[in-house]
This record gives C-alpha cells, sequence and structure tokens, in this order.
C-alpha cells in the first residue's frame, strides 16, 4: 500500500502568504494530503453528488459574482450546503472578502477559511505545484546526486567505488552537490523526478581517510544546490577484465523509479581513469540526446554507409 504524505496547514499558509479568517484549530496540525485542488462552481450551484472533500476548494471572481447575486437567504443555504461537505479548506482568492456569515458556518462545520491576494489562476498554479512537491510519492536510495552543467546525475554503485571521490573532483571543476551517501527521491510528475538530501546531512560529504566534509563552508554556496531534477543514472562498478561494456553507445537503457523511466549507463571504474571527466561529457551527451542529437546513432549511420548497409 502506497503511503501518504501530508503537509501542515501552517506551512502552506507560511509558504504562500495566506490570511486566516478562521481556523478549527492549531493551523500546524491541520493537514493535507490531496494534491489535487477544486473551484467549487458545481458544489456552490447545489450538485455535490461527486464532491471531493479532502481537496482545497478556492472561491474566485466567477464563484463570487454567482453567490452575489444570490438572494441572501439562497446564499447562505447553498454556502452551508457547501461547508456542511466539510472541504479541507477554502481559500477566497483575489482578496475577495468573506460573505457574511460565511465564517459562522466555516466554524460551525469546522473547516478553514483563508484569504489570499493572489489572482485565481496563477495561484492555483503555484498552490498545485507546491503540493505536487510536497505530496510527492518517494523513496531514498544509497548514492550521490550532482548537478553536471545543467543535467541532475544520480550516481550509484557499491560502498567504495568512489562516488563521493567524484563528486568532490566536480565541485572542485565548478559543478554543484545537491546529496551524498542518502538521496530523497521524490516523483514530482509523470516525467519528473527531484531529488534533495536529508536536512541532517545536506551539504556534506564522507571522505574515507579524511571524515565529514562540510562542501559549502569549503567551496562557498556556489557548490550546492538544494535540489535537482534526475536526468541521468550513471551505475559505478569496478571494471571486470573481460566484460563486455558499451563502446558505441548505442545501447538505450533505462532505470525505473517510481515508475519513471531515467536512461541510465553504466562507467567501469579503475586507477588512472578521470571519472569526473568521463562524467562531465556523460552530462554534456545526455544533454545533447535531449536536444535531438545522439552521436553514437549519427555515427554508426555513417558506418553502414560505409559498409554499403545502409
Amino acid at each position: 500500500m502506497q503511503e501518504i504524505y501530508t503537509i501542515s496547514l501552517a506551512a502552506l499558509i507560511e509558504e504562500l502568504s495566506l490570511t486566516p479568517v478562521y481556523l478549527p484549530g492549531d493551523a500546524a496540525d491541520i493537514m493535507i494530503s490531496n494534491t489535487e485542488v477544486d473551484r467549487p462552481g458545481l458544489a456552490l450551484s447545489g450538485f455535490l453528488q461527486e464532491f471531493e472533500n479532502t481537496r482545497i476548494q478556492i472561491i474566485g471572481m466567477a464563484e463570487y459574482r454567482y453567490l452575489e447575486q444570490r438572494e441572501v437567504q439562497e446564499r447562505n443555504a447553498k454556502l452551508e450546503d457547501f461547508f456542511r461537505q466539510r472541504p479541507a479548506a477554502v481559500i477566497l482568492s483575489t482578496s475577495l472578502a468573506p460573505f457574511p456569515g460565511m465564517e459562522k458556518f466555516a466554524e460551525r462545520y469546522g473547516v478553514p477559511l483563508l484569504l489570499t491576494r493572489e489572482k485565481t489562476s496563477p495561484f492555483m498554479a503555484t498552490l498545485i505545484a507546491h503540493l505536487n512537491v510536497q505530496l510527492a510519492p518517494r523513496i531514498t536510495r544509497h548514492g550521490v546526486l550532482v548537478e553536471v552543467y545543467g543535467e541532475g546525475l544520480l550516481l550509484l554503485g557499491d560502498s567504495g567505488v568512489g562516488k563521493s571521490e567524484t563528486a568532490i573532483e566536480l565541485v572542485k571543476r565548478g559543478h554543484r552537490l545537491i546529496a551524498d551517501d542518502a538521496v530523497e527521491i521524490k516523483r514530482v510528475s509523470a516525467k519528473t523526478l527531484v531529488g534533495t538530501a536529508p536536512p541532517i546531512i545536506r551539504h556534506y560529504v564522507e571522505l574515507r581517510g579524511i571524515g565529514i566534509v562540510d562542501v559549502r563552508r569549503i567551496f562557498g554556496m556556489g557548490a550546492v544546490k538544494e535540489s535537482q531534477g534526475i536526468d541521468l543514472v550513471i551505475n559505478l562498478e569496478p571494471w571486470v577484465q573481460g566484460k563486455m561494456y558499451d563502446r558505441l553507445g548505442l545501447d538505450k537503457e533505462t532505470m525505473d523509479i517510481l515508475g519513471n523511466k531515467v536512461p541510465s549507463i553504466t562507467i567501469p571504474v579503475k586507477p588512472g581513469r578521470n571519472l569526473a571527466i568521463i562524467l562531465e561529457i556523460a552530462a554534456m551527451n545526455n544533454r545533447q540526446k535531449k536536444m535531438g542529437y545522439n552521436t553514437a546513432e549519427e555515427f554508426n549511420k555513417k558506418l553502414m554507409g560505409q559498409m554499403g548497409l545502409e
């Protein structure tokens, strides 16, 4: 069974600069668990059969004008029916003033009522994006996450293979560290995975023989980053004599992480190989592929043409 994640209403109030009108308790104890957000036009008109009360409801200008044009008695009846469903929270956008009696209904049914100065559409977009990140399904993987030329590289491999040392070398070359040893990965959309470090080890790297190193203090703020999308998985493994490794780059491997397919390559490690430079090339090559140019395929076409097989 998939774990359900939550975010407190207090965190949303702080992040989105919301103004509470009524709270049924401490905002830190009111938890939101649904990433979906509704505008309750149908609900306010009386259609409540499909109402989802775990969603935050946003009353914008259209809903407000609809209610404004109703007689007071009819409007109050519709508002009470709406609040009786006990939605997770109700937010009035565009600095709209609550109708008389609205706070009373919120208090009667224990529904948080809040205001925002933002217009409805941009506010909804911001709220949904924030909820998608905060409530996203997630896993923790043993590895290292670095940003190289804008590409998020997730380095995987057995302990001692050289992941942390390679990360430090990349930082020295101007790239950025996101996480070492443990990478928290969130699936924020069907195409996007975002990695971060657990707060307790954020900006730290463990180097055997030296110990824990604070990358931010040694290399500066430009050497670290809070989060990064994962664009390429790199499996580091000790070089095995006689094993066939991809020589052209035609093999298209992927790794399934939380249901998302991420491009993956395997790089053998042995003394004398400069992994930092190899990973820089891997990042640039992956970026080039996303822009529509695949060097391996172009070379293979030329080779087939030379052999008269095309």
